[in-house]
């Protein structure tokens, strides 16, 4: 966990989609390969440098995947794995599903960016399951992605529309995946999990540190 000093912008809103899509953009590596999960993750595919080399891998079988398709760009057969249609940069490749899997299992994926419903202090991920009786469960390859990418980044808003907390002590939802999570991008900040439980604060949006504190109930650091 890097020590850095606390970055403010509690004279702001909180991130919209977009801009949150943008900040996790910025953090992947160049010449990374990465999976962008169902749901918010996939804007992250508008947001990075055509320069970057960065080579985008999608669950149902594709290697190079673009932004995503509009117009006449539209394939039916060209989707990513939520069903959006995406477009494919030069140098794409396709594949069978199981050699999909394989290349998440396998440790072949630098960086994964997944939805959350929490994620815990020491980075404990549930996002498959609230486990409420009528809920429909949504496995998917999250739980490959969650220990088989380098990097596992997460995008959620920090609190439920009740106003409860999604950066717990402890996940109350059937995990996805243990002490996985490396970062937490949310509407509000920046997080990084800790081994020992304690979250370190590296971004505020909306809301300042002394505020988060009171509203969270994790120990943060910053």
């Amino acid at each position: 966990m890097t020590v850095t000093a606390v970055e403010e912008h509690a004279d702001r809103g909180p991130l919209g989609t977009e801009e949150l899509a943008a900040r996790i953009a910025r953090d992947i590596p160049p010449g990374s390969y990465v999976n962008l999960g169902i749901g918010q993750p996939t804007r992250i595919a508008e947001h990075l440098p055509a320069d970057a080399g960065i080579v985008l891998h999608t669950e149902n079988g594709m290697l190079g995947m673009g932004p995503a398709a509009v117009g006449d760009q539209v394939d039916p057969d060209l989707t990513n794995a939520g069903k959006v249609p995406v477009t494919e940069l030069p140098g794409a490749a396709y594949f069978h599903h199981a050699d999909s899997f394989a290349m998440m299992r396998g440790g072949h994926l630098d960086v994964c960016v997944l939805g959350a419903f929490q994620v815990s202090g020491r980075g404990d991920l549930a996002n498959w399951h609230t486990g409420e009786p009528d809920a429909i469960p949504a496995v998917g390859g999250a739980m490959d992605l969650a220990v088989g990418a380098k990097r596992v980044l997460v995008m959620m808003k920090l609190f439920t529309r009740d106003g409860a907390a999604k950066l717990v002590e402890a996940c109350s939802y059937p995990l996805t995946g243990a002490a996985c999570v490396h970062t937490v991008y949310t509407d509000h900040g920046v997080f990084e999990p800790g081994p020992d439980g304690a979250v370190r604060v590296l971004e505020t949006y909306g809301l300042t540190l002394a505020e988060l504190r009171e509203r969270l109930p994790v120990r943060l650091l910053g």
